[in-house]
């Protein structure tokens, strides 16, 4: 790995930006000897709308932190941090343009993502447990979050639920037009999930056993055809 230049790190992937007013507060925020990292919140961006309601806005995510201080480990498509000392949150947001790309690439990049999370789930659902006091009492947004998503691949019917929850109850139907498309997708996002981990628990996987006799078969018809064939002309 290439060791950063400065003390403090700043994560911004490619479909995000950086506001004045959140750089300003960075500067701010690592002045402070208190925190080795800040959560900030993103404002999703589709169809040139903020889908404000249906993301469970504010939605905080690691993004400032002191280098050698936080470690991120694998979760589903996604990472999730160790942090080693006290964090905090910043006021200022940032855009995230999830969409902007086209809904093509939208689709290809979920389509992948939905595999990591198939085998996410798999994991959990075989290893993991539900923390309910985190659930109910979390301190943070952050870990009532991660609760609920443990606490949702146990439920039956997870699309449904998930359309229901995003838009009835978060108030996703507020979004207007971008709100409904949002929805519609992210359900249609966790029933391929779903789709994949049945594939994963119930359909064989080829080994190098049964690739070299499926090989052999195969060769073979093709020389019993060419012989078949080698008969006919000779008749």
């Amino acid at each position: 790995s290439i060791p950063p230049k400065h003390q403090w790190v700043y994560i911004l992937e490619a479909d995000e930006r950086m506001t004045p007013e959140l750089f300003a507060e960075c500067e701010k925020a690592n002045q402070n000897p208190d925190y080795i990292g800040y959560y900030v919140a993103e404002r999703v961006m589709f169809m040139n709308h903020w889908i404000r309601y249906s993301t469970q806005y504010p939605r905080y995510q690691m993004r400032l932190f002191r280098h050698g201080k936080v470690w991120f480990t694998d979760y589903g498509h996604t990472e999730r941090e160790v942090c080693e000392g006290a964090t905090s949150f910043l006021k200022e947001t940032y855009p995230h343009y999830t969409c902007s790309k086209g809904l093509s690439r939208w689709i290809d990049k979920h389509n992948r993502y939905s595999t990591d999370e198939a085998q996410e789930t798999l994991y959990q659902l075989e290893q993991g447990k539900v923390n309910w006091q985190d659930l109910f009492f979390g301190k943070s947004e952050v870990e009532r979050r991660r609760a609920l998503k443990d606490l949702s691949l146990r439920l039956p019917a997870r699309p449904l639920l998930r359309f229901i929850y995003m838009y009835f109850i978060l108030g996703g139907c507020l979004d207007g037009r971008a709100g409904v498309a949002w929805c519609t997708l992210q359900a249609f996002y966790e029933y391929l999930i779903l789709l994949k981990v049945w594939e994963m628990k119930y359909l064989p996987k080829p080994n190098l056993d049964t690739t070299a006799i499926l090989v052999q078969e195969s060769t073979q018809q093709v020389q019993c055809a060419d012989s078949e064939t080698t008969q006919v002309d000779a008749a």
